[in-house]
């Protein structure tokens, strides 16, 4: 075990350092639901996609199939347009921060006779599922929506709760003992940088990667170099997507200090383990203003 991460990790428990949970955070959950007034033609609505990540469109009207558009279409691994669904999964040779133009027409010529939407492309997390309506919403769908609201606003509540709780917790290893974090097997650690699976087109090398397990979650340290003539490196987001898809939830994501050009720093992703977090791990990083990332794959929790 590494004392000196067991004592950051409690500072951190305790401190302010670290992203904001909602950008440290996996892919967005959940059904988005858009619905199109008779006069929404003009209207652009922004979705978030990401590359190699699926993300459907389910409209409750049939499509002009033949007359969808998708700028840069060549760039997508697939495009699948049926009867009133949509299907994108974008190759990797989109670039973070990319905005491309979707535009759909439907059969039956009722207003709006057409949608357009922003497909704005994300480092790492995308919009899974995407209902558009044109006509009336039953409702069971704004049932269902009430439902998620109010799940969303009990893990909100928890989250507040957890956050108020740290900010009154001691530090170091007290830290750790308070937040549950430590129990009678302490925190185990690993090496597992030559383990690790770098992803060509790395924007930064890293040259050594811990990984690390408590009582209540997992956390990963690395250290990251800049390339010589890159500007310096501020990390904004992280996921940790397993082999099956499932994501761990990003608690935590602390950055020693910006990374000089050519310089080295620390950067410490912490994720809940309440559940088992077992196998490997696709660790993906992304910085925050700008479309470089760093993807780390088959990172193993002790």
């Amino acid at each position: 075990m590494s004392s000196s991460f067991a004592v950051l990790l409690g500072l951190l428990l305790a401190s302010g350092a670290s992203a904001d949970p909602s950008e440290a955070g996996a892919s967005l959950p959940g059904v988005r639901r858009i619905e199109l007034a008779p006069d929404d033609a003009s209207s652009t609505h922004e979705i978030a996609i990401s590359a190699q990540l699926s993300t459907t469109f389910l409209f409750d009207s049939d499509l002009k199939r033949g007359e969808v558009e998708l700028e840069s279409r060549d760039r997508f691994s697939l495009v699948d347009a049926g009867q009133a669904t949509l299907r994108l999964v974008p190759s990797a040779r989109l670039t973070a921060g990319e905005r491309l133009r979707l535009f759909v027409r439907f059969r039956d010529g009722a207003a709006p006779a057409s949608a357009s939407f922003l497909l704005r492309v994300h480092p790492a997390t995308a919009e899974p599922l995407i209902e558009v309506y044109r006509g009336m919403r039953t409702i069971e769908t704004y049932q269902q929506e009430i439902r998620e609201v109010r799940a969303g606003l009990m893990r909100c509540q928890g989250e507040v709760v957890r956050l108020a709780a740290e900010q009154n917790a001691p530090g170091g290893l007290a830290g750790l003992v308070f937040s549950g974090a430590l129990d009678e097997h302490g925190v185990t650690g690993r090496l597992v940088t030559e383990a690790v699976a770098r992803a060509a087109g790395n924007a930064l090398k890293a040259t050594s990667v811990k990984s690390y397990r408590s009582a209540t979650g997992v956390a990963v340290e690395i250290n990251l170099t800049v390339m010589a003539g890159a500007p310096p490196w501020v990390a904004k987001g992280a996921t940790l997507r397993g082999k099956t898809g499932a994501e761990l939830k990003v608690l935590r994501l602390w950055q020693q200090r910006p990374i000089p050009t050519g310089e080295f720093g620390l950067v410490v992703v912490e994720a809940d383990a309440s559940t088992a977090a077992q196998g490997a791990f696709s660790l993906k990083l992304w910085e925050e203003d700008g479309p470089r990332t760093i993807t780390l794959d088959n990172v193993m929790f002790p």
